[in-house]
């Protein structure tokens, strides 16, 4: 799916009439919508989605095609995925997600400091889960243009100064 980018998840149903719990992780939540259709990894598209009202974690959403509480709860935990084209350009200095994934970290030495298995954001600042060469355990490098001065999607690298200890 390298032509697709997740733009959130569903979570479920909401009420009894098909309605569903709907995560965005788009910069504007509410951009979402705009974004349809929209596919699940098992190639299921929805072509219509309609924010009708917010929750604690999201939205609730009508989807095309879910009618019944029980068709929304076996949404439950979907990913959904937008595709790349219709996604909006990004400034130089941002990046996708999906975009990060796979990229060899490399220190200002040159030396491999191991491969980003994932981008989480738990409110403080996106950091970079790396998995390291040997290492059963990840390393969480904050990703920040002080620690991270240069992302080269073209070179399929990362060069990064951690701090002393991380590695």
């Amino acid at each position: 799916m390298s032509d697709y980018v997740v733009v959130g998840s569903l979570s479920g149903a909401f009420g009894v009439h098909g309605e569903v719990r709907l995560k965005s992780f788009c910069a504007d939540p509410a951009a979402i919508a705009d974004y349809v259709p929209l596919y699940t990894e098992d190639g299921r598209s929805f072509a219509q989605i309609v924010l009708t009202g917010q929750t604690k974690n999201g939205f609730t959403a009508r989807v095309d095609g879910i009618v019944t509480k029980e068709e929304a709860d076996a949404l439950r935990n979907t990913s959904l995925y937008a595709d790349r084209a219709n996604m909006p350009a990004l400034p130089d200095d941002e990046f996708y997600y999906a975009d990060l994934i796979g990229l060899t970290v490399l220190d200002t030495g040159g030396a491999t400091l191991g491969v980003v298995r994932n981008v989480v954001d738990h409110g403080a600042g996106h950091l970079l889960e790396i998995a390291a060469p040997g290492a059963s355990d990840t390393v969480l490098l904050p990703f920040t243009q002080a620690i991270v001065p240069t992302v080269d999607l073209g070179a399929g690298r990362i060069i990064a100064d951690p701090p002393d200890g991380l590695f």
